[in-house]
């Protein structure tokens, strides 16, 4: 994949979207079809295509190089929006004007709550049947026991540092959030821009503050998500960027302004290339630190007022052919959905470097959940801190 190609991921703009994230939420669950969860029913049957379909994408998930003999196959003409942030992602979905969306899970819970997609009928969706099973039937892609989408592919939030200037090799995500040890790299660290970063300081916390007694990093009562904050804010002065461009983390490492932080597989790969001194590790885990990581695996939805319904599923279908995962994921820098696609990628050892048919390797990685403020069935907790809780506390973090 080509670095000046890559889909980075931007974090909001700290005003803007704080105001945009507080409008959505408060107005969660006030969609034209809201039912309290889920848009309504799923689709019986496989119709003939509208003729086109309307997207919401993480940028590098619909390119030409796949999107175009989609088209030709099918004849529905492929209109992405490229969306930023998962937030913006929630907001243009409930306009009504698209037909689906690669969601991660901090978005998916908040469109089932408003309404805003439709359970998928899998059976519609044939390329489903040799996804990753444990991709599906996750609390971020099943609700009222239905899917709600279909994998697309997963990634891992990954401690990286300069092996030159970071000895020895760390172990544990301590090296940037101990204070005593992050003091060392004061102005060096990278730190991924945005608040769903707090459930990283919640994954360190469940480790060493067991009298805390975290279970699910996303799901934080008062007391947990107080001392994660309090974490963070403690590591703040010794942190030298927020990022939130892949090509931008790619160049601070390599000219010396970050030595160690939290990263995407992508970046470390793009670095190692360039015969940069990085290290991920501890190899020997599979790159996730001791106490594990948090992650991403994105899902498409189908909108619960979908124009093109018939089109989206063929999308769907599509975007998980064995072949097509395997560009997408190689082009994204991610595992793929498809366990079939590793046999089509164009680098042969790809699947092996990205893990992605080492369910090992994932069960110590945290997907990406909505924090809400009910708990849930899983917690013997009152309630939850909810996301507008986080962004709030995510804009005092940072100061």
């Amino acid at each position: 994949m080509r670095k000046d190609a890559h889909p980075a991921r931007t974090a909001w703009l700290v005003i803007v979207g704080l105001l945009a994230v507080m409008l959505l939420l408060a107005g969660c669950g006030s969609s034209d079809d809201d039912t309290g969860g889920g848009g309504g029913e799923e689709l019986p049957k496989l119709g003939k295509g509208e003729g086109q379909v309307n997207l919401i994408s993480w940028a590098g998930y619909v390119e030409d190089e796949w999107s175009k003999p989609f088209e030709q196959k099918t004849g529905c003409k492929v209109n992405n929006k490229e969306a930023g942030t998962s937030d913006e992602m929630v907001e243009l979905m409930r306009t009504g004007e698209y037909d689906g969306v690669s969601a991660s899970g901090n978005a998916s819970a908040r469109l089932f709550e408003g309404g805003d997609v439709d359970p998928v009928n899998v059976d519609l969706v044939p390329n489903y049947a040799t996804v990753f099973d444990d991709l599906k039937d996750q609390s971020y892609n099943t609700f009222e026991d239905k899917p709600f989408g279909i994998p697309h592919g997963r990634g891992a939030n990954l401690l990286m540092w300069n092996e030159d200037e970071v000895k020895p090799g760390p172990t544990s995500w301590g090296v940037i959030l101990d204070p005593k040890q992050a003091k060392k790299y004061k102005g060096k660290i990278s730190v991924y821009d945005d608040p769903i970063y707090i459930a990283d300081a919640a994954v360190y916390l469940k480790a060493h503050e067991p009298d805390l007694e975290i279970d699910n990093p996303y799901q934080l009562t008062e007391e947990q998500f107080n001392a994660a904050v309090d974490l963070l804010k403690e590591q703040r002065p010794m942190v030298g960027e927020y990022w939130s461009e892949a090509a931008k983390q790619i160049a601070a490492f390599a000219n010396g302004d970050s030595t160690v932080g939290t990263t995407w597989q992508y970046q470390y790969f793009e670095l190692l290339g360039e015969k940069e001194p990085v290290a991920s590790s501890p190899a020997s885990q599979g790159f996730v630190p001791d106490e594990g990581a948090t992650g991403w695996s994105d899902t498409w939805m189908i909108s619960s007022e979908a124009k093109n319904p018939n089109c989206m599923y063929m999308w769907m279908d599509w975007i998980i052919e064995p072949k097509v995962n395997a560009q997408v994921a190689e082009y994204f820098g991610e595992a793929p959905a498809q366990s079939l696609a590793c046999k089509e990628t164009a680098e042969a050892d790809f699947c092996s470097k990205y893990h992605a048919e080492d369910p090992k390797f994932w069960d110590r990685v945290y997907y990406w959940e909505t924090p809400l403020a009910d708990c849930g069935e899983e917690t013997e907790s009152e309630d939850c801190v909810g996301y507008p809780d986080w962004v709030q506390a995510w804009t005092s973090i940072k100061g």
